[in-house]
């Protein structure tokens, strides 16, 4: 575990501070295509696969990005990869308003695609300034920051009719690469690579960094991850269309009630971070599992009329979601995918002090790439069934089998540390010790649980 020694309040502050605006920004310019894309697809005449092809580039490398991201992380410092990371990206977008081939613009789109990978460099670098009791919040805060979609979705629409789609990428180019450079004057180097210079050891090799990627508890955190957030990026993506089909509201409507469910799923996510402080990350992730399944059980049953044979004559009956309670359900359920959020990456740095970029890494890109292949998922089904609400049916499965494993691998780590709660049903979360060195990391998850938090 690294020592805070001669950090103060402010230097962790500024370190949060200026962490959280950056991922804002980047996120903002993650999400760029949401509004822009339209523009590109009529000047280049796109058919609806290219099209397709050309958005959700930019989300698959923001996902496989995160696992190298965060390797790199750990051995230089977010100083230095913070601000690489977001120069790269602003030629990428600048590149975006003079290429004339689609596989010129696919290039461009792959390169955007590293802003998404931004937020594994922040959680690295942010988590070393701050003591273990303050991650979650801190984290929280940081996490926070994808309300830069929120951002894009307010400010871009005025950009593109002021300056036109190739002025809106430009201006946001220009905007990511100054943050850069802010960045890099402002930030300081963390204590990690601070002790690094003055002991004069090394970057920790990259062997070392995946190590933990072998202990099946590094996926548990991944599946949870691809449900609080790959879902909650593709239910951003799919409701404006649900909320157009299946109740036949205008597409201004349908995009106010999808942003209803966006913006507690990013703004509370600071909440869920301090809740993972306080109650421990594990019980925060029982909270999330527990109302999500029976959100998305209630969202799933689809309008559905019985008839009954009565005494004097049929009797039918209709069921089915008001549109009004439809939209409340889906802000509970980001509300509480937002909590989730932030538990699973409150339990990195307690697992894993000395891996946070790489297993944070593994999964931020498990999460992206729910929110890649769900939306696709959806698509299927809905051809498929032919019922609108089948692509909740699939989230329950996915958030059943997720609180099943969660709560067997709990039950197997409590009876290792202690044999005689065999047959207890109530379950303690008292943290210990993490994980001391790369080379103690256990294999599976029950291996050197005694040694393991119970978070």
């Amino acid at each position: 575990m690294h020592t805070l020694d001669g950090v103060s309040r402010p230097d962790q502050y500024r370190a949060l501070g200026l962490s959280t605006f950056a991922f804002t920004v980047c996120f903002a310019v993650w999400t760029i295509f949401s509004i822009i894309g339209v523009k590109i697809k009529q000047e280049l005449g796109l058919s609806d696969t290219q099209f397709g092809l050309l958005v959700a580039t930019p989300v698959l490398t923001g996902s496989v990005s995160r696992i190298f991201l965060g390797v790199w992380t750990e051995q230089f410092g977010g100083r230095i990869m913070f601000p690489l990371q977001m120069l790269i990206t602003s030629v990428c977008v600048w590149l975006l308003t003079s290429v004339q081939t689609y596989e010129v613009f696919l290039i461009a789109a792959l390169g955007l695609g590293l802003a998404g990978g931004s937020f594994i460099v922040g959680v690295a670098y942010t988590s070393r300034w701050f003591e273990k009791e303050r991650q979650g919040t801190a984290l929280g805060i940081f996490g926070a920051g994808n309300v830069g979609a929120a951002v894009t979705n307010f400010a871009a629409p005025f950009l593109v009719v002021a300056v036109g789609w190739e002025g809106t990428a430009r201006v946001y180019a220009v905007v990511l690469a100054i943050t850069a450079v802010l960045f890099f004057l402002l930030a300081k180097t963390d204590p990690v690579q601070q002790q690094r210079k003055v002991s004069g050891e090394g970057p920790v090799s990259a062997g070392s960094q995946l190590e933990p990627l072998k202990d099946i508890q590094v996926w548990r955190f991944a599946t949870y991850y691809f449900f609080v957030f790959g879902a909650f990026v593709a239910l951003a993506s799919f409701l404006p269309r649900y909320y157009v089909g299946a109740y036949g509201l205008e597409l201004t409507t349908a995009g106010v009630f999808a942003g209803l469910y966006s913006l507690p799923g990013s703004v509370f996510r600071a909440l869920g971070g301090w809740m993972s402080d306080k109650w421990g990350a594990r019980w925060v992730m029982y909270v999330t599992f527990i109302v999500s399944l029976i959100v998305l059980f209630i969202m799933s049953y689809p309008q559905t009329s019985y008839i009954v044979s009565g005494i004097t004559g049929p009797i039918e009956f209709n069921f089915g979601l008001s549109v009004g309670v439809f939209v409340a359900l889906t802000v509970v359920l980001g509300f509480v995918m937002s909590l989730g959020k932030a538990a699973v990456y409150k339990h990195i740095p307690v697992y894993y002090p000395h891996h946070v970029g790489s297993v944070g890494g593994l999964v931020g890109m498990i999460g992206g790439l729910g929110g890649f292949f769900l939306p696709i998922a959806f698509g299927v089904l809905l051809d498929v069934t032919g019922v609108w609400t089948a692509p909740f049916m699939l989230l329950f499965v996915i958030v059943a089998i997720s609180t099943v494993w969660m709560h067997v691998a709990i039950r197997r780590m409590e009876r290792a540390r202690h044999p005689g709660l065999a047959d207890e049903r109530y379950l303690s979360d008292v943290p210990e010790a993490p994980l001391a060195a790369p080379a103690d990391t256990p294999s599976n998850d029950t291996a050197g649980a005694a040694v393991r938090p119970a978070e």
